[in-house]
């Protein structure tokens, strides 16, 4: 029998954030274990818990799986995220990779030092290269989600990069319209409006003390 799908990293955002999302959007309770010392995290990897001696871990059906990508994979087909057919597959997965380079300047933003951190940058590529794409399709298609006309992944995964981008510049979605409309209708799922009330396993935005805790556990001897 299998039970809740466990999860293991820091208490924090991080890679595992869209995990927590789509497991969430699915209705999936899940619990989480976080890494708060080296010693928890050497002895994951002494243990051959993680395939490639990193983090996140999804513990799910009796797997150990590693690597963000191949368990967002699973997680989506798991639970009908996914798409009907290959073709609706292979938009989701660009759309998917489109968000997920933009939140990974994000991600990397607080571990940047101060000097050399770029807001300007995040949010010039947000507005020129990315939501200009997201606007585009869902207005061409006049549909209420980006592909087949179905909640999947991607309004999953693009609802959490708005988020993450307004969280810098809160004014970010002025010249997008549809995005606007798109924001309210998803953010406005039960199971998605229920992730994002107070309480929820949502993570906040990465402060100076998640920082240091991820630097200190990940150091090198």
């Amino acid at each position: 029998m299998c039970g809740k799908p466990k999860l293991t990293y820091f208490n924090g955002r991080g890679r595992m954030e869209s995990i927590r999302w789509l497991l969430a959007a699915a209705g999936v309770e899940f619990e989480e274990e976080f890494l708060e010392t080296r010693e928890q995290y050497q002895k994951l990897i002494k243990d051959g818990a993680l395939l490639f001696d990193q983090v996140p871990l999804v513990e799910i059906d009796g797997m150990k799986m590693v690597q963000t990508r191949a368990i967002l994979n699973y997680i989506a087909a798991k639970y009908n995220l996914y798409g009907k057919d290959l073709k609706e597959r292979a938009f989701i997965d660009m759309y998917v990779e489109g968000t997920t380079d933009l939140m990974g300047m994000i991600i990397t933003f607080d571990f940047t030092p101060p000097k050399e951190r770029n807001l300007p940058l995040i949010i010039e590529r947000a507005t020129t290269r990315y939501f200009p794409v997201y606007e585009k399709a869902l207005k061409q298609q006049g549909q209420e989600f980006l592909v087949g006309n179905q909640f999947s992944w991607a309004d999953v995964h693009l609802l959490e990069a708005i988020l993450m981008v307004e969280e810098r510049e809160p004014t970010v979605l002025s010249k997008f319209p549809v995005l606007q409309v798109f924001k309210a209708r998803i953010s406005n799922i039960p199971t998605i409006k229920k992730f994002l009330q107070p309480g929820s396993q949502r993570k906040p935005r990465p402060d100076d003390q998640y920082v240091a805790t991820v630097m200190k556990i990940l150091k090198k001897d």
